[in-house]
């Protein structure tokens, strides 16, 4: 599949150019929809477009015209920031039922990725606008969204600023279980989650090297704290150990 471009049409065709079923969302409760009732659901469901994103492929451009905010369904996102030498910056990671598209001029200001195969709703800003000023959840269902999404951004200045190395991957894990919330459920008692980005992507997320990420990984799984079942996934054996190597404040 080609990678999208700053002229992805608005609305994908065959299989991605179709109505969601809102009512039957796997994320209906974290999702943006997740203040409204069935009636103004239907609603909301008369402008969402479904769309699949394959691994690699780009769901915004940074600079872009931001013309629609978009449900994550299933699979993963990263956002990342242009530098003016070509470099880019992780500013964070999306689970299913984040909402991504969230801005406050006519441009995006920063891009989107697929990290694996990705599923996302998306809703025009046009008709998103006209509704949030009908339907008084929704808007502050957005409001919501919009804060948690200031109080993310100051955990991670916190993170980058006061915390070493082995904290900062703790407290990433642990907030990657959070965001998974009931899905972060293994069978023998421990919370396993998706770990889908590159180890290269978490170190730049954490600011730190590839090689101090694994190390600490490493050291984690030798302390029996996590498991690592697979390359792309995490399963967090003893939450209270890791909550104490993560020096919340």
């Amino acid at each position: 599949m080609q990678r999208a471009t700053m002229n992805r049409p608005p609305v994908s065709e065959g299989q991605n150019a179709r109505n969601a079923p809102c009512a039957a969302c796997p994320v209906r409760e974290q999702a943006l929809c997740a203040a409204l009732n069935d009636k103004e659901i239907g609603r909301l469901n008369e402008i969402s477009v479904t769309r699949r994103y394959s691994a690699g492929e780009t769901v915004i451009n940074e600079g872009s015209a931001a013309n629609s905010g978009y449900n994550l369904i299933s699979g993963h996102v990263k956002l990342y920031k242009l530098l003016s030498d070509g470099r880019r910056q992780i500013t964070g990671f999306l689970v299913p039922g984040d909402f991504i598209g969230i801005s406050a001029s006519e441009l995006y200001s920063y891009s989107a990725e697929a990290i694996d195969e990705t599923v996302l709703c998306g809703f025009p800003r046009t008709g998103l606008d006209s509704l949030m000023q009908q339907i008084p959840g929704l808007l502050h269902r957005m409001l919501s969204i919009a804060s948690d999404e200031l109080m993310q951004a100051q955990e991670h200045a916190l993170l980058l600023g006061r915390k070493t190395a082995a904290e900062r991957v703790s407290t990433f894990l642990l907030s990657l279980a959070r965001r998974h919330g009931d899905n972060a459920r293994g069978g023998n008692g421990g919370l396993q989650i998706p770990l889908p980005m590159t180890r290269s992507d978490i170190a730049d997320y954490l600011g730190l090297t590839t090689e101090t990420v694994s190390r600490v990984l490493s050291e984690l799984k030798r302390a029996s704290i996590i498991r690592l079942p697979t390359r792309s996934s995490v399963e967090i054996v003893s939450a209270e150990a890791l909550e104490s190597r993560s020096d919340q404040l």
